[in-house]
């Protein structure tokens, strides 16, 4: 099994990480995944996360949405700015994947729900076919009802897996990843996870350590290679802080740095997205909420810093563990028949640079 960054040695920031480090260390969240490998072209799936195992339609949760470059299909992205809330879990699939996985996840929600007359379904994605043949249009309904039902608490699953399977960043293999980190008590004692659809490309950076130079492989090396620059990374942040929606958008924005730290280019052609939610039970909008008689608790905006380096850092653990994980994917360009193949990163490479490092 290939390694996450913490078994080679990396350890980016200062807190430390929850036991699964992984976005399910906030209490309640759910990961479900489904990964579709079919003939020789498709390589795609679907990825969910569920805030918590109860009705999130009728238990809505704060939440808030960062875009750096807004190059991409975030379906139920203005609502969410408007409203600060989500109603559905937040599924994860490629491009031409969104309205398949739109239309499932309202009749998830419809069958939970009997007087919804209006569900804002939320779904990221980024453009994974430069290895899947997305134009197949692979995924499929069922697939996106699988992986919400199937939604765990647990270790999370890296790499090439659900709304990863196809993906590239930095020009190797990338996928999904994920990491967390526990406050102390002195700062609130609150845990924040994160989870990436890692899809992106710039230069390379581990760490602190410029692994993608290192190795020869980063964004305008040659002054004409776009090639690893363009794509997309979708950002979930979750944690159990008392947070409105207000600083659960300053929450998501603070995954940019994150991104930023890993070398990210932020190019044109790529969409950076961010949702953070609060899975506290005192935030909760139920029924009491909307019926204005509940109030709700709000972490002071004095007492957000720790939070926001917190996100940072698991967002940049999430994101290499997404390309150390990930394996080689090989597939079969359906218009042309050539092989088309997403390397994964050298392991042994990359520990060759760390111990040039020092590290």
């Amino acid at each position: 099994m290939r390694p996450r960054a913490r078994e080679i040695g990396l350890r980016p920031g200062q807190f430390a990480p929850g036991p699964l480090n992984a976005i399910t260390d906030v209490a309640g969240v759910l990961v479900g995944q489904v990964t579709r490998i079919e003939g020789e072209a498709v390589r795609t799936g679907v990825t969910a996360i569920r805030p918590h195992g109860g009705n999130l339609y009728a238990e809505r949760v704060p939440a808030g949405l960062a875009v750096m470059n807004g190059f991409g299909k975030l379906a139920g992205a203005t609502q969410l700015q408007e409203l600060g809330e989500l109603e559905t879990p937040i599924v994860l699939t490629n491009t031409l994947a969104v309205g398949r996985a739109v239309e499932a996840l309202v009749d998830w929600t419809l069958a939970r729900n009997a007087e919804a007359r209006s569900v804002n379904a939320v779904v990221g994605e980024t453009n994974d076919g430069r290895i899947n043949d997305i134009r197949a249009r692979g995924v499929t309904g069922q697939d996106v009802l699988a992986a919400l039902d199937g939604a765990v608490a647990g270790p999370v699953e890296e790499g090439s897996v659900g709304a990863g399977t196809g993906t590239m960043a930095f020009g190797w293999k990338g996928g999904i990843g994920t990491s967390s980190r526990m406050l102390p008590a002195a700062l609130g004692g609150f845990s924040v996870g994160a989870l990436v659809q890692s899809n992106y490309g710039g230069a390379l950076v581990m760490d602190g350590v410029p692994v993608g130079r290192e190795l020869g492989k980063f964004y305008l090396r040659e002054h004409a290679d776009k090639g690893d620059a363009d794509g997309s990374v979708m950002v979930v942040i979750a944690t159990d802080a008392p947070l409105s929606d207000r600083n659960l958008e300053r929450l998501a924005l603070r995954a940019m740095a994150g991104l930023a730290r890993t070398g990210a280019a932020f190019s044109d052609g790529s969409g950076d997205y961010a949702i953070a939610f609060s899975t506290h039970e005192g935030v909760r909008r139920g029924e009491a909420y909307r019926a204005g008689e509940a109030r709700l608790p709000d972490w002071p905006n004095d007492k957000m810093s720790p939070l926001f380096v917190a996100a940072i850092e698991a967002v940049e653990e999430a994101v290499l563990n997404s390309l150390l994980r990930a394996t080689t994917m090989e597939s079969r360009d359906p218009a042309t028949g050539k092989k088309r193949k997403g390397e994964a990163i050298d392991i042994e490479a990359v520990k060759g640079v760390l111990g040039r490092y020092g590290r």
